[in-house]
This record gives C-alpha cells, sequence and structure tokens, in this order.
C-alpha cells in the first residue's frame, strides 16, 4: 500500500471508533464531562475504567463518531479548546490519584473555526503539551486512525506511543501540504509519500515504539492484545521512580528523528 493508499484506510468510516476501542479494552467504566471553565466537548471521550481487575486508569479518546448524526455531535473528531482542558483535567486528576493515562488518537486535527480560536485553541494544545511533559503518572497512547498535527501531539506526550499497521501521524494533511507546496489539489499522493506519515516511517524515525497489527473481523482479540500490551508496559513504566519516569519521557522525545551530515568537498 502506498502512503496515500494507508491515509484513505486510516479515514475509512467503517474503522472503529476512539470510543469503540474503550469499551472494548475497559471495564466498569464511568464516564466523564467537561472543562470546568466553558463546557463539554463530545469529540473528547473520556473517563475511568479497569483494564483488569485491580488496574484502575483514566482513558481519554478522539471520536469521530460512526454515523453522521453522531458525527456532527463530536464534531467529526476535531476537539475544541473545552476538549483539550478535559483532557488536561482529566490527566491531572490521574496524577493525583496515581491512576495511568491511555489516550486513543483519531483526528484530521484541532477544530480551527472562529469560535475555538476565541477560546484559545493553540493555548490549550500548548498547555497540554507542556502539562504532560512534566506529568507524574504513566502515560501511553494509541493512534488509531488519524494523527493530525497539533490537534493529535495534545494527547501523544507520552511515555509509549503506538500506531496502528494503517494508521498515520503527520504535521499537516497532505491536502494542506499539497495547497502549499504546490498550489494543487491534485498532489495529494505525492504530498502523503514525501511527508513520511506511515506506521512504518514513524518507527524508523523512532517516534513510536511499536506498530499494531489491525484485525477489525476479530475486533476483541485484536483489543485483548493491546489490552495485554498495555498492562505489559504499565508494570515497567509504574515501577520508575518519579524522577526516572519524567527524565525517560524527556529523553524519548529528544531523541526522535536523525539528520545526516552533509560533508562539503
Amino acid at each position: 500500500m502506498t502512503p496515500y493508499d494507508k491515509l484513505k484506510t486510516a479515514r475509512a468510516s467503517t474503522r472503529p471508533t476512539g470510543s469503540a476501542y474503550v469499551n472494548e479494552i475497559f471495564k466498569d467504566i464511568i464516564e466523564l464531562h467537561g472543562d470546568r471553565r466553558y463546557g463539554d466537548d463530545a469529540a473528547i471521550y473520556s473517563g475511568i475504567g479497569y483494564l483488569d481487575d485491580g488496574i484502575p486508569a483514566t482513558f481519554i479518546a478522539i471520536d469521530k463518531g460512526t454515523d453522521l448524526q453522531s458525527r456532527i455531535a463530536r464534531n467529526f473528531g476535531c476537539p475544541k479548546p473545552e476538549g483539550y482542558r478535559k483532557a488536561l483535567r482529566l490527566m491531572k486528576q490521574a496524577e493525583k490519584f496515581h491512576r495511568p493515562v491511555i489516550c486513543f488518537v483519531d483526528t484530521l486535527g484541532a477544530f480551527c473555526g472562529a469560535e475555538a480560536e476565541e477560546r484559545g485553541q493553540g493555548q490549550a494544545i500548548a498547555e497540554n503539551i507542556l502539562e504532560m511533559m512534566g506529568l507524574n503518572t504513566p502515560v501511553i497512547t494509541i493512534v488509531i486512525g488519524e494523527g493530525g498535527s497539533g490537534g493529535a501531539l495534545a494527547l501523544a506526550t507520552a511515555d509509549r506511543v503506538y500506531m496502528l499497521e494503517n494508521a498515520v501521524y503527520s504535521v499537516i494533511s497532505p491536502e494542506g501540504c499539497a495547497s502549499i507546496l504546490w498550489k494543487d489539489s491534485n498532489k495529494v499522493a505525492d504530498a502523503a509519500a514525501c511527508l513520511k506519515i506511515t506506521a512504518a516511517d514513524m518507527r524508523e524515525f523512532r517516534v513510536i515504539e511499536g506498530i499494531i497489527t489491525e484485525d477489525f473481523d476479530n475486533f476483541d482479540k485484536m483489543c485483548n492484545s493491546i489490552r495485554h500490551q498495555l498492562k505489559k508496559d504499565l508494570k515497567v513504566l509504574s515501577a520508575q521512580s518519579r524522577d526516572e519516569l519524567l527524565d525517560n519521557r524527556y529523553k524519548r522525545f529528544r531523541k526522535i528523528g536523525f539528520f545526516n551530515k552533509i560533508e562539503n568537498d
């Protein structure tokens, strides 16, 4: 599959949404609402649940919806500032009660409407990234579909990041890139290839720790495998001291990417 094929697959309406993963992986779920400043944002499905008996965790999932009505209600998975502030509120709550945070990302990007800008969209995203770097509890993120720009990074500043095999992760949408570089919407496939958006690319650049095999025909088994990986990672992360956890998180982001030095003749 080409990068553009993977992009189309990541956007397919038949893919399970963020809430589907939460409801399959967690049990005894309590959904929590509101940012305590402005309101609630249905694009962010969040709350508390159990990964297993005795393992409570805070979950935060971006959800695109499954039909027209739910997609409109969830703003097609494009969170507004109150969504990111709700997420941060629950992260700080998780830190207080020593619960790990599990995030599921699937978004074209943060909502860019006028009302979002008026309520501080950029600040909300920046604040999440800043606070997550110093969050004193383990954080694991899984990109389940599309990971678009800062809208995704605001929930992906984590100790471990995974991607589904056909998910994509990019600083800008290929459509946006094509319109900026070539002023031509027909160059989307070329932009997707240039941007290096696939899970394999992200693993090569050390942006993610691993790739999760997709098996939507056996979704329960797939989610059980994800649960097992989460529990395995949390066992390692929870054994680290606060200083070790934060230092390793800092080093994780410092080592992302690489460059080739070109010698002049």
